[in-house]
């Protein structure tokens, strides 16, 4: 596996190495060791999936301590921009995000560290989402940035007529970094 630093510490593109021929394919897409000695110390406890279609963005959201979340993911089907947000008070890139595609041609993988609001767009006609993530989902510690806050000027790389957010989306706060 390659990885690729982003502009923010922790936040890591993953390549997996893939094998192909007249078949098909083949990836390692996950090894407990290898991601442990060249990303981070992190275990995961659960694996997540979901579907969506174009225009769609979900996010931006994150985990209140104690259950904050890193998350490792990638697109089985399809393309998204996926988007980090640093939401680390002390870190100087606070307030910053890293934005990248994620495809099931591409295979990469995004790991966001704990700490970070994360969300993504749906640039295909559908995308197949699937994210592991270090600890449970606590919905009571569930907390969430309002995906288009001019202060944090994220590029969704889709029309605005196009976008579709849920109505619980589109009432979360807006950051107070």
């Amino acid at each position: 596996m390659n990885i690729i630093e982003t502009e923010i510490e922790g936040v890591v593109i993953i390549e997996p190495k893939v094998f192909g021929d007249e078949r098909g394919y083949f990836f390692e897409s996950f090894s407990q060791q290898k991601f442990e000695e060249k990303v981070s110390e992190t275990v995961f406890v659960q694996d997540n999936e979901s579907r969506s279609r174009y225009g769609v963005v979900r996010g931006l959201h994150f985990q209140r301590p104690p259950y904050e979340q890193a998350k490792l993911v990638r697109v089985v089907k399809g393309r998204v921009l996926d988007v980090a947000v640093d939401m680390r008070k002390n870190s100087p890139t606070y307030g910053r995000h890293v934005s990248t595609e994620l495809s099931g041609e591409n295979k990469r993988q995004l790991f966001v560290p704990r700490g970070f609001a994360h969300g993504y767009a749906v640039l295909d006609e559908e995308a197949v989402f699937f994210y592991k993530c270090d600890n449970y989902y606590a919905p009571d510690h569930e907390g969430a940035i309002l995906w288009n806050d001019p202060q944090l000027g994220i590029d969704w790389q889709l029309p605005p007529e196009d976008i579709i957010v849920s109505e619980k989306d589109r009432r979360n706060p807006l950051f107070s970094g």
